[in-house]
């Protein structure tokens, strides 16, 4: 065989590897849940772009990336195929981004933690870049079962990640080598993974945040839809919010009639009403119903006409049984592109029709998720987190710094039901719980509601494509976690020392060709 025709073909098999090795780390991800694969898979992609050219490095990172993503976020399909294609191919730029630094940094001392750095750099840009970022597939996301979970409790998310990250890079750098040098960089990976197991595990015992004895009652109602109607499902305005209704009357009845503590509130999820309840006389009067009979503020989570003609937003209202209208109000600040709002709308409506089902232009909102509140005569002030924005770093955090003293997740999967993204999404909630050290009460429309413990542990869960409720004792919580107060220069730290270790390496490299 000819030199001409050898180098096809590793280049194929170089090439058949990355991808496997990205569908080898997307396997840790909800639903499967193989997070055993992730490290390897991550190390996996180290060796391969290790003696390769910078070009084949950019290459090899993009077939990763398209196996990494192929296998977790497929499911942004069900709002047209095109949309998921476009999705994951955008998003492996961000590993075509990390194969190439991951080999620009390969060569300097210490190239573990150097790689680990570009890691959770790309990470942090995939969150934030493009159309506000994708944040939804991350290596922290992984470690929820594993005994590397109290890790989030003080490395938060973009800690984390750096952590599984290095043990990878450790892993690659053990494959690698020969001899001595291969036993003792597999005493470093052992020593490393036994180090962090042992952190994680001390962290899960020792509360790193303040509470008290007080706690109230939360009345959750999920009051169901038509999970079966894909994108098609926030067409059912006005029945979800009948449902809503039907479900607290059901509740509240059980509750007089078993004789139990009636709740201090009532949570319903996001789009429980999908017309501005402000504004439409029937859905008020629907709000109203509700309150008349349950005697109990409810958190509301509606859409909002405005701020300008034909846009809406995402709320989520305090609404007081006394008062006819809601007191206290938020807008949900990390939007969906291509599901609650079309980036450049003149060109992809016509391009894909089915985003015609979207409706008006969501708009974003500016402040923490944060509701002025007041349960059982005392000034309480409700942390919410809506749906997707559960992914987002300063979006969670934001609540906890602003003081919310409960947490809630408010969510409508409805369009996703029986796909990947409803587990990945109650991954992501169990984190969350670890990061903040709360609990984290969680409202749907037809998916998974219940509550997560603050060591990760799933306290209750429903079951998906019904209709229920329940009510749970929630305590009332103070105080920062380690992670929660490092977060945002944590990730700054993160960014700027990745890009100033490639921009050494490249100039390092550089000179070395010119000497």
């Amino acid at each position: 065989m000819t030199r001409g025709s050898h180098l096809p073909r590793s280049a194929w098999l170089r090439g058949l590897a990355a991808v496997a090795a990205g569908a080898a780390t997307g396997t840790g991800f909800q639903p499967l849940d193989w997070w055993i694969l992730v490290i390897p898979g991550v190390a996996a992609l180290i060796v391969l772009v290790r003696s390769t050219t910078r070009r084949a490095s950019a290459g090899l990172g993009y077939l990763y990336g398209l196996g990494l993503f192929s296998t977790t976020i497929a499911w942004v399909g069900v709002m047209g195929p095109p949309v998921a294609v476009l999705l994951i191919a955008v998003m492996a730029l961000w590993c075509l981004l990390a194969g190439w630094a991951i080999r620009e940094v390969e060569t300097l001392p210490g190239a573990p933690v150097w790689q680990a750095v570009v890691w959770a750099a790309t990470e942090v840009g995939a969150a934030a870049v493009p159309l506000g970022g994708f944040g939804w597939i991350r290596l922290a996301w992984t470690v929820v079962d594993t005994p590397w979970a109290g890790a989030l409790r003080w490395a938060g998310t973009v800690g984390t990640s750096f952590l599984v990250a290095m043990a990878a890079a450790l892993m690659a750098r053990v494959v690698g080598a020969r001899g001595r040098s291969r036993i003792s960089n597999a005493v470093g990976l052992v020593t490393g993974l036994l180090v962090v197991t042992v952190l994680a595990t001390v962290s899960g015992v020792v509360a790193t945040r303040g509470s008290d004895d007080d706690s109230i009652r939360v009345m959750v109602v999920q009051g169901g839809v038509d999970g079966t109607a894909g994108p098609y499902a926030m067409g059912y305005a006005r029945s979800v919010t009948d449902n809503h209704l039907s479900e607290t009357i059901m509740a509240v009845a059980e509750q007089r009639a078993s004789g139990k503590s009636a709740p201090d509130m009532i949570l319903w999820p996001e789009n429980s009403t999908d017309i501005d309840p402000i504004l439409d006389f029937e859905s008020h009067q629907i709000v109203m119903g509700a309150l008349a009979i349950s005697q109990r503020p409810i958190l509301v989570g509606a859409v909002t006409d405005g701020p300008g003609d034909d846009e809406r937003q995402t709320t989520s209202m305090w609404w007081p049984s006394s008062s006819p209208t809601p007191t206290s109000i938020y807008h949900k600040r990390n939007l969906v592109p291509f599901g609650e709002w079309i980036p450049a709308r003149s060109f992809f409506l016509p391009l894909i029709p089915i985003l015609g089902n979207i409706g008006r232009q969501s708009v974003p909102g500016t402040t923490p998720g944060v509701l002025d509140s007041t349960i059982s005569g005392t000034k309480t002030p409700v942390g919410v987190v809506v749906c997707f924005e559960v992914a987002y770093d300063d979006t969670v955090a934001d609540t906890i710094r602003h003081g919310a003293r409960i947490l809630a997740v408010q969510s409508n999967n409805s369009s996703f039901i029986n796909t990947a993204q409803t587990p990945q999404q109650w991954q992501i909630t169990r984190a969350r719980a670890i990061e903040t050290g709360r609990h984290i009460i969680v409202s749907t429309t037809n998916s998974f509601s219940g509550l997560v413990n603050p060591d990760g542990s799933v306290a209750l869960r429903t079951q998906e494509g019904g209709h229920t409720n329940f009510t749970v004792t929630v305590p009332l919580e103070s105080g920062l976690t380690l992670a929660v107060s490092m977060e945002r220069w944590l990730r700054a730290v993160v960014v700027g020392v990745a890009a100033g270790t490639v921009m050494m390496s490249v100039i390092r490299r550089h000179r070395d060709m010119l000497a």
